[in-house]
């Protein structure tokens, strides 16, 4: 038996199969082209799992989970309205699949999705209480405890970029000023080292630049890693994990990024004093973790439903 899942991007859709195992199969990749509008996108969901169907076969899949950007209730299976998907006000998707296929369909947050799977298959297996945060165009996160993604009462949780580390700080899409997205996230680093360099560059090209011992590079960087510690800080305080997942584009920076955030809760963390550690350390799905994510839900469905449920 098989789940398919689905991560849904601004710019690209991936789709695969994924077996109870944790195994990724048949694999699909195909643009989003958000402007198009949520018909023409949900379209080409319905294009990647047909695919998917065809190779395992309708009978064999439990069920479909998608991943997507929010803000979304996972509750209802309805997106919300998220910035880099115009025109998705209120879209009840997951219905909209399952009238189609007539299979079970899980909605879950991108972030969460990706928390999923790193703690099922990646770098969390065996923590109790792990939050997962990746770094990359923005910053998301998902807190797992006891094998079990945490939600709020409307299906939002942990919305980890939009903390407000610097009240002055560089206004956010969302309209705060100085989140951590809006801080310390890829773009954020790509949009200061352009300031300072006074043409464009990308975070990655910044940290080739930082390597090489350029000291306005390091100094981007640092002001960024200073605003990602004071996040995890916040994180530690009030989460108490027993483990840091980070992934995302920022998180391949390596030992530079990883060296200053564990000093930063190393000297913060409210339990430091008694002599209390938090293990802090790179995702290791890359860019697959969002779609094992989304195929795990059906899977997570399983072991909590009743027995009328299909697998």
């Amino acid at each position: 038996m098989y789940s398919i899942g689905v991560d849904l991007g601004g710019t690209k859709i991936l789709t695969g199969v994924l077996d109870e195992q944790g195994t990724l199969h048949h694999t699909l990749e195909v643009p989003t082209m958000a402007t198009d509008g949520p018909d023409a996108v949900i379209h080409r969901i319905r294009g990647t799992v047909d695919q998917m169907l065809h190779r395992v076969g309708h009978a064999n899949v439990i069920g479909i989970g998608i991943g997507a950007p929010g803000p979304l209730n996972p509750h209802t299976g309805t997106v919300l309205g998220p910035p880099n998907l115009p025109g998705w006000d209120h879209i009840p998707l997951r219905d909209k699949l399952h009238e189609v296929y007539g299979l079970p369909v899980y909605l879950e947050n991108d972030a969460n999705a990706a928390a999923i799977a790193e703690h099922r298959f990646g770098a969390g297996q065996g923590s109790r209480q792990m939050v997962y945060i990746t770094v990359s165009t923005g910053i998301g996160g998902g807190v797992v405890v006891d094998g079990q993604v945490r939600q709020g009462a409307a299906g939002g949780f942990a919305e980890i970029g939009h903390m407000i580390v610097d009240p002055a700080g560089a206004r956010c899409h969302c309209g705060n000023r100085g989140c951590l997205e809006a801080v310390a996230s890829g773009t954020a680093i790509a949009r200061m080292a352009s300031e300072a360099f006074r043409r464009d560059l990308t975070a990655e090209q910044v940290a080739e630049l930082a390597a090489r011992g350029d000291k306005k590079a390091r100094q981007v960087l640092d002001t960024a890693f200073s605003y990602l510690g004071i996040g995890l800080v916040n994180i530690v305080n009030l989460y108490d994990p027993d483990l840091i997942v980070i992934g995302g584009g920022v998180a391949r920076i390596g030992p530079p990024l990883f060296d200053a955030l564990h000093e930063a809760v190393l000297h913060n963390y409210f339990r430091q004093s008694y002599g209390m550690d938090v293990p802090i350390v790179p995702a290791h799905l890359g860019t697959k973790a969002g779609v094992i994510g989304a195929a795990a839900l059906p899977w997570l469905a399983c072991r909590t439903a009743v027995d009328s449920h299909p697998c």
